[in-house]
């Protein structure tokens, strides 16, 4: 899942150098950390939120296999 949030925010952002993604775990859920450059924090937001829904509507899509709750926070 680290790396999907990875490709997906590295591929919306004018720095992708910066984007950092952290997995932190435990025994019923994932919670990925995303962090970028405070200058792209809006094109992974998106307006109203649309952007950040659509990443973890894809990730929340892709971990159903594996029964586990991921989490996508973005980090400031």
């Amino acid at each position: 899942m680290k790396e999907l949030v990875e490709v997906i925010a590295k591929a919306l952002v004018d720095h992708p150098d910066e984007v950092v993604v952290t997995e932190k775990e435990d025994e019923k859920s994932v919670i990925l950390e995303l962090s970028v450059a405070q200058e792209d924090m809006g094109k992974v937001i998106g307006k109203q939120g649309r952007i950040a829904k659509a990443i973890r509507t894809v990730v929340k899509s892709a971990a159903s296999k594996d029964d586990k709750k991921v989490i996508v926070e973005i980090m400031q």
